[in-house]
């Protein structure tokens, strides 16, 4: 087995699908498969249980997964240590970041990092900022974007980028895009929306920072007024917020997402906005990395970035 093939395993490991996990490694889905078996076959056990409509890993292939993070890894780490003699970092830097930061977070990043470490390597992956942080903690990525707590993370370094209020979208031209939402005082307007939302179907995040604001939101409806049922209906729950402006355009509800994922975005085209209260507070956005170890081959890798983004955003 080769690096390349435990790269394909990987990608498989963490989308289990196959047409995913091909397109990330640049393979067919046949040849994913063929490649898969050869692995199976050098290996002696089953590392996926496949049928027509699902793909799971074995406890075989769970053992394996280690491995090949472990031998990929260690492939990366001696490529920076040999980086490391010219005194500039160097090897793959991997990020773990959503559709939107990919255009709204990573270009300034991205141009400052070609400029001062030529030698440097991106990797990027793209899913759910929900799942943001636990890449980085399991070690699939070096640095994320997603949105941070507000007393951060404690076992992470966080470097905050922007911050951008939640809102609600709808379909322009369905039946939830004229809503009477035009209340002038904040506590009318939150009167406002607490009476739409009791009536409209919603589209929210399955987990993530926002899904929290929200089930707090709605916590804090039921003690704070007489109206302890309130129970908004939630027609559709998924994952990342081009799925939910994806729903929201099809004119099924109102989605709720950041207001950064719209600006200077095609995903903002056939939407109407409206805003939450201030209860929901403000999206805070930023990146996430480990803490770097003084021993790790990374490190001067991960403190030029920890410098690099201080320096890209001096003001946050």
């Amino acid at each position: 087995m080769d690096f390349h093939e435990l790269e394909a395993f990987l990608a498989l490991a963490d989308t289990l699908h196959f047409a995913r996990a091909a397109s990330r490694v640049a393979l067919s889905p046949s040849a994913l498969s063929r490649l898969i078996f050869r692995l199976e076959e050098e290996a002696g056990v089953p590392l996926f249980v496949r049928d027509s409509r699902q793909v799971s890993i074995t406890e075989d292939g769970a053992i394996f997964r280690d491995f090949a993070q472990e031998s990929v890894f260690r492939r990366d780490d001696l490529q920076i240590k040999f980086s490391s003699k010219t005194d500039q970092p160097g090897g793959i830097l991997r990020i773990y970041a959503s559709v939107t930061a990919c255009y709204s977070i990573l270009p300034p990043f991205v141009e400052a990092l070609s400029q001062e470490y030529p030698e440097v390597r991106l990797s990027i992956e793209t899913g759910d900022p929900a799942s943001a942080a636990d890449t980085v903690r399991e070690g699939r990525a070096d640095l994320a974007v997603t949105a941070l707590p507000p007393e951060g993370f404690d076992d992470l370094l966080c470097h905050s980028v922007k911050k951008t209020p939640l809102v609600f979208a709808a379909s322009r031209s369905g039946q939830y895009g004229n809503l009477d939402l035009s209340a002038k005082t904040p506590k009318a307007y939150a009167k406002q929306l607490e009476l739409v939302l009791s009536s409209v179907p919603l589209i929210l995040p399955r987990t993530g920072l926002a899904r929290q604001r929200f089930d707090h939101w709605v916590h804090q409806r039921r003690i704070g007024t007489s109206n302890r049922n309130f129970t908004p209906e939630i027609t559709a729950e998924t994952a990342g917020n081009e799925a939910l402006l994806a729903l929201a355009r099809l004119g099924v509800g109102l989605a709720l997402v950041p207001r950064l994922v719209l600006e200077n975005s095609p995903f903002a085209e056939g939407l109407v906005l409206y805003p939450t209260d201030r209860d929901f507070g403000e999206y805070d956005i930023g990146f996430v990395q480990k803490i770097s170890e003084s021993e790790s081959s990374r490190k001067v890798l991960l403190d030029a970035v920890e410098s690099l983004i201080r320096r890209t955003w001096p003001n946050d």
